[in-house]
This record gives structure tokens, sequence and C-alpha cells, in this order.
């Protein structure tokens, strides 16, 4: 399956410039929902990440007839029984996450801050419908640091360093949505038979 053209079931730009930098060797030109001309916002109200990047794909899928890949992520923490899960982000007014985050974690013993991101991208064509899935392990940490991130990567940490303050390459190289990227273009590049 040969395809110059896809598009980002989202508007985000930093999901966006995420997508493109791991697609770009493949000549994939990835336009977001708005550039196609999809304005649509469907309820992700399915049961798994799986469900809700599948839910948003179609959507768009239906609006450009264009192929899709869209993607559902979120932050689950073992302390709070795997929340915020899939409403990581609906979990908190936009940028207060993180300290809603925290104040849910205060008292919590470093050992049990355990975490991971996840991510499934769904793909979604005039033939096919496949998921794609990554996490990134890591704990929560007791204060927000870095700049280069969004959401929760201020407390997310990978060894010693939030997510926010690792390059954007160092990011793609470990993050769930890195891996689930990778995923897809293995896929997308096996089945173009290059």
């Amino acid at each position: 399956m040969k395809m110059n053209k896809l598009v980002m079931a989202t508007n985000n730009a930093n999901k966006l410039r995420e997508v493109r930098e791991i697609l770009s060797p493949l000549g994939i030109k990835v336009l977001s929902q708005q550039e196609a001309g999809a304005n649509c916002d469907p309820d992700e109200n399915g049961a798994d990440f799986s469900d809700n990047a599948m839910i948003k794909a179609k959507a768009v899928y239906e609006a450009t007839g264009l192929p899709v890949i869209a993607d559902d992520s979120g932050l689950c923490v073992d302390a709070l029984g795997g929340r915020p899960g899939v409403h990581s982000a609906r979990y908190a007014p936009k940028g207060q996450e993180c300290a809603k985050l925290l104040g849910e974690l205060e008292g919590v013993a470093d050992e049990k801050r355990t975490a991971r991101f996840r991510c499934c991208i769904a793909l979604l064509t005039d033939t096919e419908r496949r998921t794609f899935e990554g996490k990134c392990e890591g704990r929560i940490g007791y204060e927000e640091r870095g700049t280069n991130g969004f959401g929760y990567d201020p407390v997310f940490m990978v060894g010693d360093r939030t997510m926010a303050e690792l390059s954007a390459d160092e990011k793609n190289a470990i993050s769930h949505r890195g891996a689930a990227l990778r995923e897809l273009y293995t896929y997308l590049k096996e089945s173009s038979g290059e």
C-alpha cells in the first residue's frame, strides 16, 4: 500500500510535528485535520486508547475520504489505579494537569510513583483498519521541570530527567508516541514495498 498523503486526526501542533518528523523519510505528506478540511471533534467515549483512536480516525476519514491516522494517549499512574488513563486530557483544566497530579500524589513514596505513558495509533484507509501501540515507563517526580514538552511531560521522569527536559530527538527515541509511530512507520514502509 503506497500512499503519498495522509491526515493526522489532530490540530495539536506538537503531535503533528512529532508525526511529521518520524514519517518524513517515507515521503508521506502529513496534513492536520484542519488542513484536510475536516472540522470534526468526535466524542471520545471509548473504553480504552484503541477505541478512542479509532473513533477519531473514523470521523476524520468520513469527512475527508483520505487515509487517516489518529492517536489516543495518556498517562497511567500505578498509585492512582491507572488514572488518569483514557481521561488524561480531561483530568484537569488545561495547564493544571501537573499540579493536580502532584497534589494527588502528595505523600506517596518514590517507589510507588511508577507510571507509564501509553499511546495507540489507529490507521484507517479504504482497505485497512489497524492499530499500533507504544509505551514509555517512568515515574512521577515531585515538581514540574523543563520546557520542551506539553501535558504531563514536566512531571514524568525518565531516569533523572523529565520528558520536558529532553530534546525532541531524545524524546522521540523513547516516547510512547514515538514507539507507536515507529511501528506504524515499519508497517507503512514494508507494505509500500520499499
